[in-house]
């Protein structure tokens, strides 16, 4: 799997978001749609996209968004748009400008799953001939999207639970620890669109992904890790920063 080293955070939101503008102007001339299934995390690449678009203007109406997940609640409803965890919230504000019809965008060509059709978002992507480019990042469990293990390569959108080691993860990276306010459950794209998409590109910024990218490239292949099977795709590639990069002290060598 080919692997680049970004100097840091910001380059490596620069590269993926870049890499986004590339496939947008080549499907553009190539005159067909594109379609991304987009994580919220990594986050910032958008507001660089932004940038990009502002600068160099392009006609975005053949793009569909089709973002990973969304957390629910405890009656596995999707959580309001004002929490502070919401997906749809974040996005909503991070992307305002093109959701108001900015470069020819409209808000029908964004998409999360829901709970009541979870399994519907897989027949929606294929309706569109199938992701052009997933992007994603790594779970410290292996989960791509929200596939927790054990998620075989076949597995469906759909309703899921959420492992302890996820919840306190996610703690840390938006809640400042407070893992008893992170939802149980969630809603997610599965493994079988995912693997299915064109290109593979995946991202890892947060310095507890040392180990992670190493069981990603050199342990085992299967549900138990679920973004192991990233290796057994035809066009994966692998994006991380120079923090990720370093040997951890103690973990996998």
């Amino acid at each position: 799997m080919p692997l680049r080293i970004a100097e840091n955070d910001s380059v490596l939101y620069w590269w993926m978001a870049l890499d986004m503008y590339r496939e947008i102007s080549t499907d553009l001339e190539l005159g067909r749609e594109t379609v991304f299934i987009v994580p919220v995390g990594p986050v910032y690449q958008y507001r660089y996209l932004l940038d990009l678009l502002t600068a160099l203007p392009l006609n975005l109406s053949h793009l569909h968004l089709f973002f990973m997940d969304e957390y629910l609640d405890e009656n596995d409803n999707l959580i309001s748009v004002d929490h502070p965890l919401s997906f749809r919230g974040f996005i909503g504000r991070e992307l305002k400008s093109i959701i108001d019809g900015a470069f020819g965008f409209q808000k029908r060509q964004l998409h999360f799953p829901t709970p009541s059709a979870a399994e519907s978002y897989d027949e929606n992507l294929k309706n569109l001939g199938g992701a052009t480019v997933c992007y994603a990042g790594v779970g410290i469990n292996g989960h791509l999207a929200f596939n927790e293990a054990p998620s075989p390569k076949n597995s469906p959108s759909r309703i899921i639970s959420l492992t302890p080691e996820t919840i306190t993860t996610n703690s840390h990276t938006s809640l400042g620890g407070a893992y008893e306010r992170i939802p149980k459950r969630a809603v997610t794209v599965g493994m079988e669109s995912i693997l299915a998409s064109e290109r593979l590109s995946i991202w890892m910024n947060r310095p507890w992904q040392k180990t992670v990218v190493r069981k990603l490239l050199f342990g085992p292949i299967g549900s138990e890790f679920p973004a192991s099977y990233a290796r057994k795709h035809t066009a994966a590639s692998l994006t991380v920063t120079a923090e990720v990069a370093e040997v951890p002290q103690f973990g996998l060598r």
